[in-house]
């Protein structure tokens, strides 16, 4: 078979037998359990050519499967064409996951190779578990031997944050966390997630494309604290990451480099470590065989890190800076959604990205895109992470739906936001659709909730009125997001699945209801949504959501009859708003369609 793809799941193949091989399992992620990974590290993609950020592929003799959630079945459906790889899907029912289908496939003492770089000790207890004879080879680098122009770990300039930006010194979180370590009982801590690094060290940098963070690990004990990171030549000429550097070492924090990591955890007993931490859910099989491999080894606690759900309560100077990133965004949006009016039928989707990102662009400090513009009309919007082509992306027609996802980076602040916008005439479809995914929207943001009360309690709130209707959305309803850091970030969220964690006053995240329809159209509303105290009385503390987002509502298509009245208050409260907020700011031609835009319903 002619097909790229299809050759290198056949050299796979030929390497399993090269080296008696039952089983070849690629995760989709990297060394640090990232959800995006660096060109490095998307090894999914270079096997199968599916690019969706969520992903893990499972390759037998006569089998090849990729493992994707519903966010992406449009998209993988249409890119493995060819390859001969099956699409498996998950978050739905009846869901089997890679551990479980490889138990039923019934081989005695199975033969399976991973890369241990990328694959977290928790991913390799679920494989044992469900396939407790197997014999588990965790190989780094699995793929060199096929993959020739791989590319190489990334480097790029490493900056700091300072307290006036993020409102805390790293001293202080270092301390912080060395506090957590003494209630534990242990002697160190081991990080490998990047955002949690780069937090607690106020570092950014841009080794990974949307992402301001920088590939290293992270050691700390109660007396010292080392960073591994890339040291190589260009890092060695960059003056902001020399000043980075020294101000580090100023602070005690010791610059080594990546490579060294290995080596240091096999050594930890000889440096007073008896006791270390690390969170299974993050760790590389790697890093704990490194652990193990060292001649006195320390007793090892896994403990989920302390680090996400202090990073995801921000402090008053952060969410400042949040207020600030969304008011800037929120203008830049207005102005692009009125040039966009005055476009129809003149531009696709992808110029209309590119539009978009000039406007961004020109905003003072700016840093780039949150994540991968998704700018869909019609058809191409029923797929929720829809990666908008440079050649050949659809025109812009001045009817139906157009929706726009996108966001920013800013030393200040990180933004997400959706609108879907009627470009002109609509279906009643369509404008049903649009209405009921909103009402979604707006009944989890008036949503009011005692203290205590974690996302997956809530999420039906945004999903009620399309389940009256019979309709629902696959992908969550809402994620934490990072200050100039990862669009996504845990441990919060909105969501079904169940998750404990209790919303707290400080945490932001997205509020994100949809309705896609293959073929036809898709829709979804988003705005990032800060959890907030609304007082307490004698049943408790009760906690709700404002809105950051600044960026009216498109209020044409409206199937004005399927709002509740306290909908209603609720759309033109906000869109009253926007306008108060942003039309001082504008030029007068935009201000004045914006009060059009923003007139109660």
């Amino acid at each position: 078979m002619d097909n790229l793809y299809y050759n290198r799941i056949e050299a796979m193949r030929a390497f399993m037998r090269e080296n008696q091989l039952d089983i070849v399992i690629i995760a989709g992620s990297d060394p640090h359990a990232s959800e995006y990974p660096a060109p490095r590290w998307k090894q999914v993609e270079w096997l199968s050519g599916f690019t969706g950020e969520a992903g893990d592929l499972v390759i037998t003799f006569d089998h090849a499967g990729l493992w994707t959630d519903t966010r992406y079945f449009i998209q993988a459906n249409r890119q493995l064409e060819g390859s001969g790889i099956v699409l498996h899907k998950m978050r739905v029912p009846d869901q089997v996951p890679i551990p479980q289908w490889i138990a039923s496939l019934g081989i005695d003492e199975p033969r399976i190779a991973i890369d241990g770089l990328c694959h977290t000790m928790e991913n390799i207890r679920s494989l044992r578990e469900a396939v407790p004879d197997a014999e588990i080879f965790p190989v780094p680098d699995l793929l060199d031997a096929l993959w020739e122009d791989r590319p190489a770990i990334p480097t790029s300039p490493i900056i700091t944050l300072g307290e006036d930006l993020v409102g805390e010194s790293r001293e202080s979180k270092l301390s912080w966390l060395r506090k957590w370590l003494v209630m534990q009982e242990a002697d160190a801590i081991l990080l490998s997630s990047l955002d949690e690094i780069a937090w607690l060290l106020n570092v950014r940098g841009a080794d990974i494309e949307y992402n301001p963070l920088v590939i290293s690990c992270f050691l700390l004990t109660l007396e010292d604290a080392q960073w591994f990171v890339r040291k190589d030549a260009f890092v060695a000429i960059d003056p902001d990451t020399q000043d980075t550097f020294e101000e580090l070492r100023a602070d005690g924090v010791h610059v080594r480099d990546y490579s060294d990591i290995s080596f240091s955890l096999q050594s930890l007993k000889e440096v007073g470590v008896d006791v270390l931490c690390l969170d299974p859910a993050t760790t590389s099989v790697y890093l704990r065989q490194s652990i193990d491999e060292g001649e006195r080894i320390p007793l090892v606690l896994e403990k989920t890190s302390p680090v996400p759900l202090r990073k995801a309560v921000k402090n008053p100077v952060e969410i400042a800076g949040m207020r600030e990133a969304h008011l800037e965004d929120g203008l830049v949006m207005e102005r692009f959604l009125y040039w966009l009016s005055t476009r129809g039928g003149q531009v696709n989707e992808w110029e209309a990205s590119e539009y978009l990102h000039s406007l961004r662009a020109q905003v003072s400090g700016f840093r780039g895109e949150s994540f991968e513009t998704i700018s869909a009309y019609g058809a191409s919007a029923a797929q929720p992470h829809y990666s908008t082509p440079r050649e050949g992306s659809a025109l812009i027609e001045p009817r139906g739906l157009y929706l726009v996802d996108s966001g920013g980076q800013y030393l200040f602040g990180t933004t997400d936001i959706t609108r879907t916008i009627p470009m002109g005439p609509c279906s009643a479809l369509e404008c049903e659709d649009y209405t009921l995914a909103l009402r979604g929207h707006i009944d989890l943001s008036m949503a009011i909730f005692p203290r205590g009360t974690a996302g997956c309690q809530i999420d039906a709130l945004a999903r009620e009125p399309l389940w009256q209707a019979r309709r629902n959305f696959g992908h969550g309803t809402g994620h934490g997001v990072g200050f100039f850091l990862c669009d996504r970030e845990g441990p919060q969220e909105l969501r079904q699945n169940f998750n404990s964690v209790p919303l707290q006053p400080g945490m932001i995240l997205s509020a994100e209801p949809g309705i896609y329809r293959e073929g036809m159209h898709g829709v979804r509303h988003e705005n990032l949504v800060l959890v907030r105290s609304v007082g307490d009385n004698e049943f408790g503390s009760w906690l709700g959501f404002e809105p950051l987002t600044l960026c009216h509502y498109d209020t044409s298509c409206l199937e004005i009859s399927l709002l509740t009245q306290a909908e209603r208050d609720w759309l033109n409260t906000y869109n009253a708003r926007v306008y108060r907020e942003l039309s001082p700011r504008l030029p007068a031609e935009i201000a004045s369609w914006l009060r059009e835009k923003t007139l109660p319903v």
